[in-house]
């Protein structure tokens, strides 16, 4: 392993202290039983774990959707060129080992034996495929992650060269998401816009059926590469999008498993007589979404106003059970990378939001249009964003639709609003969160205008240093101009409540609150 590896892996995603994570989960618990490894059973092969999913997928291929809903669906279809440690993002090797041989070239060496799910291999042809299709093709909604690279070219049977036109420490974990999710080129090639939902990757279990907003199902990849896994059978997604009939679903015995619930259940779980509780933290944050091109938006005093005029914590009180995390900036305390100093910029303040407004030569009176979500907690906090705004003077009509619904019409062609409620869910490097929702023609950029030009020059900068210290310094001053710019207002952090049924066994929360199922099984 060459300097160039070692900087990337071990400090771009260095592990968290076991304090700060006890202090930032605040007392809650992960309840399900632990044993040490020793005394593991061997995981049981076979069975269909059921689980009660949140939302509908926007779309099965991993370049077209723009759903951070969607990788748990994802990631049982497709597997990826690199991974990352649930607990502390650190980047590993997945379908590839990866190396940079120097600043601007990274070596992927894949691993042989791997086939697509229609039986086409997954050699450098494909993979070089794939991230050309990425960065170039017109639908793809990842090209910024991959705007650094210059070419992509086969170096050998099983073996990718990739030339960057900036050093670009960022790749590997880039590679661990989407970008790097590998689909068949011969079923992209045959079903072009299809693809979307008949879906051929190379991952542990290959798509059978996706009924929308009632159930996809997968079933088990016979020729999986990785020896004895995956250890269940098939899985079924059933779509229920109201939290607490997606409980009771599992209470009854319905389904198996529901993640990505409301802290407000935590209770009922506990109080289940056959439930495990797990708890773990996130990078998921609640926040609004600015499309700072249009109308009040576009004047930075009325973004600002917004930021003051909301009270996080009574968002957390009132909106999420009080179980969560003050959101000043997109990065939570216990995170490498977190600043204090910007976090706390934007303190409750009504007497100064009304200010800002007066300044902004609007008026006293604004009115902005918001889409929001419609399950029953969205719809509280809905209301509470609306009660507080209206306080110093913001008028807000909203619109609400189902998660993919009103993702799509907000960053989609359609643009339908100024603002959108939703979630940000995360991703292994902060980098990458910064590029996907301010860089100009990012999908998660609705107006697709330069937020700033000085976040474009921090955002190359922070790709280009290799070492902890000097890009934790580079985003300080990165998060500082978002935040002073005022381009979105992060309102709190999500902690993950999941319920787990008696038969399953093996599962392991992650960091980024979007569950992996390789290693778990059914008793």
């Amino acid at each position: 392993m060459n300097r160039f590896e070692n900087s990337a892996v071990d400090t771009l995603m260095p592990e968290m202290p076991r304090r700060q994570m006890l202090a930032w989960l605040g007392g809650l618990a992960c309840t399900a039983a632990a044993m040490p490894a020793w005394a593991q059973p061997a995981a049981k092969r076979g069975g269909v774990l059921r689980i009660a999913s949140l939302a509908n997928p926007s779309s099965l291929d991993p370049a077209t959707g723009g759903s951070g809903y969607d990788h748990t669906y994802l990631w049982t279809i497709y597997d990826t060129l690199v991974e990352w440690d649930y607990e502390s993002l650190r980047t590993r090797p997945g379908m590839a080992e990866f190396q940079f041989s120097d600043q601007k070239t990274l070596v992927l060496n894949i691993k042989p034996g791997i086939t697509f799910h229609d039986g086409t291999p997954c050699d450098a042809a494909a993979v070089k495929f794939n991230l050309d299709r990425n960065r170039q093709d017109v639908r793809s909604n990842v090209k910024s992650d991959l705007s650094t690279i210059e070419s992509v070219n086969v170096t050998g049977p099983l073996q990718v060269t990739v030339k960057l036109n900036a050093a670009d420490v960022t790749l590997p974990a880039v590679l661990s998401d989407r970008a790097g999710m590998m689909v068949s080129p011969k079923a992209v090639q045959a079903l072009g816009k299809d693809h979307d939902r008949m879906p051929v990757g190379a991952g542990p279990w290959k798509f059978v059926s996706w009924a929308d907003n009632q159930k996809v199902v997968v079933a088990r990849n016979e020729k999986y590469w990785r020896s004895g896994l995956p250890n269940i059978d098939g899985i079924e997604f059933s779509i229920i999008s109201d939290h607490a009939t997606a409980l009771r679903t599992v209470t009854a015995g319905q389904n198996d498993l529901v993640y990505g619930l409301s802290a407000r259940y935590k209770p009922l779980i506990e109080r289940a007589k056959d439930l495990s509780l797990i708890t773990s933290p996130t990078l998921y944050v609640h926040q609004i979404y600015f499309n700072w091109s249009r109308g009040p938006l576009s004047n930075p005093k009325v973004r600002q106003a917004i930021n003051f005029a909301i009270d996080r914590n009574s968002f957390i009180s009132a909106g999420m059970g009080g179980v969560g995390e003050v959101a000043g900036m997109y990065l939570p305390s216990v995170h490498w990378a977190f600043d204090k100093s910007v976090s706390d910029l934007y303190p409750h303040d009504p007497e100064r939001a009304r200010k800002l407004l007066a300044e902004s030569g609007l008026g006293s009176n604004v009115e902005i249009t918001i889409g929001g979500w419609n399950d029953q907690d969205a719809l509280r906090r809905n209301e509470i964003v609306m009660e507080q705004l209206g306080k110093v003077g913001i008028r807000c009509k909203f619109s609400v639709a189902t998660v993919p619904e009103v993702s799509g019409q907000f960053f989609g062609n359609e643009k339908k609003f100024d603002a959108m409620l939703s979630a940000w869910t995360g991703r292994p490097d902060p980098t990458m969160t910064y590029l996907a929702l301010f860089s100009k023609d990012s999908y998660y950029n609705a107006g697709r205008t330069e937020a700033s030009s000085g976040i474009s020059a921090l955002l190359l900068e922070s790709r280009e240093k290799f070492g902890q210290n000097e890009r934790k310094a580079v985003f300080s001053k990165l998060q500082r101009l978002i935040m002073e710019g005022a381009y979105s207002a992060p309102l709190a952090f999500q902690y993950d409540v999941i319920g787990v049924g008696p038969k399953v066994k093996g599962f392991k929360p992650n960091l980024l609150g979007k569950p992996k199922l390789l290693d778990a099984s059914l008793s």
